[in-house]
């Protein structure tokens, strides 16, 4: 997953910092509420964890004028604080889910993973790594870069990404991009895989490669956090 820690305890930045990456999460780190703000497009994080109080705001002051604006990305909130009135408010101000330090690092990544599927479900949005494919806005996006796809690179796109590392045959690929009835060249397929290489190249997508698999058809390949799809 891609994470954004919203937290100024500089220890516990450090100890978040270390276990999450080993379990191979990519994380950016905002001591402050400002620092937050300024982040460009806090929906390409699959997770904010968000401290409650921060050295020049609430968290829920900053949750709120993300939810405002329309941010949809789910949001942990951490907090010593644990009655029940404290975790209604964080509810009721934005926050997905509500964790009261000291916690369990496991149970940490457990409320993780939820929070990351409950958001897929909500928007339909892929996340390849640093790569997320849009379908609201039939995008492909890095940070805040764009590039624009065709219906049929999006069926394409979305055919291949929703099984990444597995070979995708070349019929099922043609019937989920152009339907059961379409009776056109089969070299059609190679062509939209390389209209889609160009623009995952243009993204500078290193992550994720489109690769043909002899015999079978093609699939998306994504690389683990810091390395290279080949």
């Amino acid at each position: 997953m891609r994470l954004l820690l919203v937290e100024d305890e500089a220890k516990m930045v450090a100890l978040l910092r270390r276990g999450l990456e080993e379990e191979g999460h990519t994380l950016d780190v905002c001591a402050r509420g400002s620092e937050a703000l300024a982040v460009g497009a806090p929906e390409d994080y699959e997770v904010i964890v968000l401290d409650w109080s921060l050295p020049d705001m609430e968290g829920m002051t900053l949750l709120r004028g993300w939810r405002d604006a329309g941010v949809r990305t789910p949001v942990l909130m951490l907090t010593a604080r644990g009655t029940t009135a404290d975790k209604v408010l964080g509810l009721r101000s934005g926050a997905d889910d509500y964790l009261v330090k000291p916690f369990d690092f496991e149970e940490l990544l457990a409320r993780l993973e939820v929070l990351r599927r409950r958001g897929e479900a909500k928007d339909g949005v892929v996340r390849l790594g640093e790569l997320v494919l849009d379908p609201g806005r039939r995008v492909l996006r890095i940070g805040s870069r764009e590039e624009s796809l065709t219906a049929r690179e999006f069926a394409l796109f979305s055919a291949l990404a929703r099984h990444p590392g597995e070979a995708r045959t070349r019929a099922r690929l043609m019937e989920q991009t152009w339907g059961p009835d379409f009776h056109g060249s089969a070299n059609v397929l190679d062509v939209y895989v390389g209209y889609l290489r160009t623009k995952l190249e243009r993204l500078e997508a290193t992550n994720v490669t489109l690769r043909s698999v002899r015999g079978v058809g093609y699939k998306l390949m994504v690389a683990s956090p810091g390395g290279r799809a080949e």
